[in-house]
Protein backbone atom coordinates (compact mmCIF):
# COMPACT_ATOMS: atom_id res chain seq x y z
CA UNK A 1 0.00 0.00 0.00
CA UNK A 2 1.09 3.59 -0.73
CA UNK A 3 0.72 4.11 3.45
CA UNK A 4 3.11 3.26 5.94
CA UNK A 5 0.34 4.10 8.03
CA UNK A 6 -0.60 0.47 10.06
CA UNK A 7 -4.49 -0.69 9.83
CA UNK A 8 -6.52 -0.42 12.85
CA UNK A 9 -7.13 -3.05 14.63
CA UNK A 10 -10.65 -4.82 15.04
CA UNK A 11 -11.74 -2.85 18.16
CA UNK A 12 -10.42 0.33 16.68
CA UNK A 13 -12.76 -0.53 13.36
CA UNK A 14 -15.31 -1.35 15.80
CA UNK A 15 -15.78 1.87 18.09
CA UNK A 16 -15.46 3.95 14.30
CA UNK A 17 -18.81 1.96 12.91
CA UNK A 18 -20.61 3.20 16.20
CA UNK A 19 -20.65 7.07 14.47
CA UNK A 20 -22.74 8.16 12.07
CA UNK A 21 -20.51 9.94 8.96
CA UNK A 22 -21.40 13.55 9.90
CA UNK A 23 -19.72 13.35 13.94
CA UNK A 24 -16.90 11.52 12.28
CA UNK A 25 -16.46 14.41 9.92
CA UNK A 26 -16.82 16.64 12.92
CA UNK A 27 -14.46 14.70 14.71
CA UNK A 28 -11.61 14.98 11.73
CA UNK A 29 -12.03 18.42 12.03
CA UNK A 30 -10.90 18.60 15.50
CA UNK A 31 -7.41 17.45 14.14
CA UNK A 32 -6.89 20.63 11.62
CA UNK A 33 -5.09 17.89 9.34
CA UNK A 34 -7.07 19.13 6.45
CA UNK A 35 -9.36 21.80 4.65
CA UNK A 36 -13.33 21.97 6.27
CA UNK A 37 -13.78 21.35 2.33
CA UNK A 38 -11.88 18.25 1.45
CA UNK A 39 -11.54 14.83 1.93
CA UNK A 40 -15.77 13.91 1.53
CA UNK A 41 -17.81 12.91 -1.26
CA UNK A 42 -20.79 15.97 -2.50
CA UNK A 43 -24.07 15.35 -3.09
CA UNK A 44 -23.64 13.83 -6.27
CA UNK A 45 -22.97 10.76 -4.67
CA UNK A 46 -26.11 9.25 -3.14
CA UNK A 47 -26.25 6.53 -0.59
CA UNK A 48 -28.33 3.31 -2.04
CA UNK A 49 -28.68 1.48 0.78
CA UNK A 50 -29.31 3.68 3.77
CA UNK A 51 -30.94 0.49 5.45
CA UNK A 52 -27.16 -0.86 5.84
CA UNK A 53 -26.22 1.45 8.44
CA UNK A 54 -22.63 2.40 8.21
CA UNK A 55 -19.47 1.51 5.73
CA UNK A 56 -16.18 1.29 7.22
CA UNK A 57 -13.21 -0.09 5.22
CA UNK A 58 -10.02 0.53 3.18
CA UNK A 59 -10.03 1.81 -0.56
CA UNK A 60 -9.27 -0.38 -3.64
CA UNK A 61 -9.49 2.04 -6.07
CA UNK A 62 -9.93 1.19 -10.36
CA UNK A 63 -10.52 3.63 -13.24
CA UNK A 64 -13.33 1.94 -15.55
CA UNK A 65 -15.28 2.86 -18.93
CA UNK A 66 -18.51 1.43 -19.74
CA UNK A 67 -19.67 3.78 -22.27
CA UNK A 68 -16.86 4.12 -25.16
CA UNK A 69 -17.87 2.25 -28.10
CA UNK A 70 -16.15 -0.64 -29.35
CA UNK A 71 -13.22 -0.19 -26.94
CA UNK A 72 -10.68 -3.13 -26.47
CA UNK A 73 -10.97 -4.67 -23.08
CA UNK A 74 -7.92 -6.33 -21.26
CA UNK A 75 -9.36 -9.04 -19.38
CA UNK A 76 -6.08 -9.39 -17.52
CA UNK A 77 -7.03 -6.51 -14.75
CA UNK A 78 -9.85 -8.49 -13.78
CA UNK A 79 -7.38 -10.65 -11.91
CA UNK A 80 -5.41 -7.16 -10.87
CA UNK A 81 -8.24 -6.13 -9.33
CA UNK A 82 -9.14 -9.62 -7.40
CA UNK A 83 -5.63 -9.90 -6.55
CA UNK A 84 -5.86 -6.31 -5.02
CA UNK A 85 -9.05 -7.34 -2.90
CA UNK A 86 -7.00 -10.19 -1.79
CA UNK A 87 -4.34 -8.02 -0.47
CA UNK A 88 -6.21 -5.15 0.77
CA UNK A 89 -6.50 -4.57 4.48
CA UNK A 90 -9.90 -6.11 5.42
CA UNK A 91 -12.65 -4.78 5.05
CA UNK A 92 -12.30 -3.29 1.65
CA UNK A 93 -14.41 -0.60 0.05
CA UNK A 94 -14.32 -0.61 -3.31
CA UNK A 95 -13.86 2.79 -5.18
CA UNK A 96 -14.83 2.76 -9.07
CA UNK A 97 -14.09 6.25 -10.76
CA UNK A 98 -15.61 6.01 -14.65
CA UNK A 99 -13.40 7.71 -16.60
CA UNK A 100 -15.73 7.24 -19.90
CA UNK A 101 -17.54 9.64 -22.42
CA UNK A 102 -21.03 8.89 -20.58
CA UNK A 103 -20.46 7.70 -16.48
CA UNK A 104 -24.07 8.73 -15.46
CA UNK A 105 -24.90 5.96 -17.95
CA UNK A 106 -22.77 3.24 -16.57
CA UNK A 107 -23.52 0.45 -14.42
CA UNK A 108 -20.09 -1.34 -13.34
CA UNK A 109 -21.30 -3.25 -10.43
CA UNK A 110 -24.07 -5.96 -9.61
CA UNK A 111 -24.99 -9.25 -8.43
CA UNK A 112 -22.26 -10.94 -9.94
CA UNK A 113 -19.12 -8.38 -9.11
CA UNK A 114 -20.99 -7.98 -5.70
CA UNK A 115 -20.91 -11.29 -5.08
CA UNK A 116 -17.41 -11.38 -5.92
CA UNK A 117 -16.15 -9.17 -4.40
CA UNK A 118 -17.81 -10.14 -1.39
CA UNK A 119 -16.48 -13.37 -1.20
CA UNK A 120 -12.76 -11.03 -1.38
CA UNK A 121 -13.72 -8.79 1.64
CA UNK A 122 -15.66 -6.40 -0.14
CA UNK A 123 -18.35 -4.21 1.83
CA UNK A 124 -19.03 -1.35 0.00
CA UNK A 125 -18.76 0.54 -3.23
CA UNK A 126 -18.00 4.31 -4.18
CA UNK A 127 -18.54 5.53 -7.77
CA UNK A 128 -19.15 8.27 -9.37
CA UNK A 129 -20.99 6.36 -12.05
CA UNK A 130 -24.37 4.31 -12.06
CA UNK A 131 -24.72 1.01 -10.14
CA UNK A 132 -27.36 -1.75 -10.49
CA UNK A 133 -29.15 -4.89 -9.06
CA UNK A 134 -29.70 -2.65 -5.89
CA UNK A 135 -31.73 -5.55 -4.23
CA UNK A 136 -28.69 -8.73 -4.70
CA UNK A 137 -26.41 -6.65 -3.53
CA UNK A 138 -28.05 -5.54 -0.68
CA UNK A 139 -29.03 -9.09 0.09
CA UNK A 140 -24.71 -9.69 0.25
CA UNK A 141 -24.68 -6.75 2.99
CA UNK A 142 -22.83 -4.52 0.18
CA UNK A 143 -23.19 -0.67 0.55
CA UNK A 144 -23.69 1.41 -2.13
CA UNK A 145 -22.64 4.71 -2.90
CA UNK A 146 -22.90 6.03 -6.61
CA UNK A 147 -24.54 8.59 -8.56
CA UNK A 148 -27.58 7.12 -9.11
CA UNK A 149 -29.11 3.56 -11.09
CA UNK A 150 -28.69 2.37 -14.37
CA UNK A 151 -30.16 -1.15 -15.77
CA UNK A 152 -27.77 -1.70 -18.44
CA UNK A 153 -23.97 -2.60 -17.85
CA UNK A 154 -23.10 -1.22 -21.31
CA UNK A 155 -19.40 -2.17 -22.40
CA UNK A 156 -18.03 -2.71 -19.16
CA UNK A 157 -13.85 -2.01 -18.94
CA UNK A 158 -11.78 -2.45 -16.12
CA UNK A 159 -8.63 0.36 -16.81
CA UNK A 160 -6.66 0.29 -14.08
CA UNK A 161 -6.30 -0.94 -10.44
CA UNK A 162 -5.02 1.00 -7.10
CA UNK A 163 -4.56 4.05 -8.74
CA UNK A 164 -5.21 7.74 -7.82
CA UNK A 165 -9.07 8.72 -8.26
CA UNK A 166 -11.18 11.23 -7.31
CA UNK A 167 -14.96 10.92 -6.74
CA UNK A 168 -17.34 14.26 -6.74
CA UNK A 169 -14.37 16.27 -5.30
CA UNK A 170 -12.83 13.85 -3.10
CA UNK A 171 -9.51 12.65 -4.34
CA UNK A 172 -8.97 8.72 -3.00
CA UNK A 173 -5.84 6.92 -2.65
CA UNK A 174 -5.82 3.32 -2.72
CA UNK A 175 -5.61 1.92 0.89
CA UNK A 176 -7.55 5.10 2.29
CA UNK A 177 -10.03 4.43 5.21
CA UNK A 178 -13.16 5.71 4.09
CA UNK A 179 -16.41 5.54 6.76
CA UNK A 180 -20.19 5.93 4.66
CA UNK A 181 -23.44 5.86 5.77
CA UNK A 182 -27.10 7.96 4.54
CA UNK A 183 -25.48 10.98 5.00
CA UNK A 184 -22.70 10.59 2.54
CA UNK A 185 -19.03 9.13 2.31
CA UNK A 186 -15.67 10.84 3.84
CA UNK A 187 -12.28 9.38 3.94
CA UNK A 188 -10.64 8.80 7.38
CA UNK A 189 -7.19 10.02 7.66
CA UNK A 190 -5.05 7.13 8.40
CA UNK A 191 -2.41 9.39 10.21
CA UNK A 192 -5.40 10.23 12.55
CA UNK A 193 -7.82 7.47 12.83
CA UNK A 194 -7.06 5.77 15.98
CA UNK A 195 -7.81 8.77 17.84
CA UNK A 196 -10.98 9.76 15.54
CA UNK A 197 -13.59 7.35 17.57
CA UNK A 198 -12.29 9.08 20.95
CA UNK A 199 -12.76 12.73 19.65
CA UNK A 200 -16.08 11.61 18.11
CA UNK A 201 -17.28 10.28 21.70
CA UNK A 202 -16.44 14.22 23.15
CA UNK A 203 -18.71 15.66 20.17
CA UNK A 204 -21.38 13.19 20.76
CA UNK A 205 -21.46 14.33 24.47
CA UNK A 206 -20.65 18.02 24.03
CA UNK A 207 -23.75 17.58 21.32
CA UNK A 208 -26.34 15.96 23.60
CA UNK A 209 -25.40 18.42 26.46
CA UNK A 210 -26.34 21.33 24.03
CA UNK A 211 -29.42 19.81 22.76
CA UNK A 212 -30.37 19.54 26.31
CA UNK A 213 -30.14 22.82 27.14
CA UNK A 214 -32.58 23.74 24.24
CA UNK A 215 -34.88 21.53 25.23
CA UNK A 216 -34.97 22.50 28.51
CA UNK A 217 -37.06 25.22 30.59
CA UNK A 218 -33.73 27.49 31.12
CA UNK A 219 -33.42 28.00 27.22
CA UNK A 220 -32.36 31.64 26.59
CA UNK A 221 -31.22 33.11 23.35
CA UNK A 222 -28.11 34.38 25.15
CA UNK A 223 -27.55 31.19 27.11
CA UNK A 224 -27.67 29.26 24.20
CA UNK A 225 -24.94 31.81 22.19
CA UNK A 226 -22.37 31.81 25.18
CA UNK A 227 -22.54 27.91 25.53
CA UNK A 228 -21.75 27.74 21.70
CA UNK A 229 -19.26 30.41 20.89
CA UNK A 230 -17.65 31.05 24.16
CA UNK A 231 -14.74 28.81 23.63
Amino acid sequence: MPTATPALTSDQLAALRQFDTPTICNAIETFNVRGRVEGFCGMDIRCLSPDLGVMLGYAVTLTVDSTTPAAPSDNRVWYDWMAAMAASPQPVVLVLQDVGPQPRKSAHFGEVMGTLARRLGAVGVVTNGGLRDLAEVRSLGVHYFGAGVVPSHGQPRLLAVNVPVAIDGAPIQPGDLLHGDLNGVTVVPRAIAGQVAAAATAIRADEAALLAYIQSSAFSIDGFFERKFSH
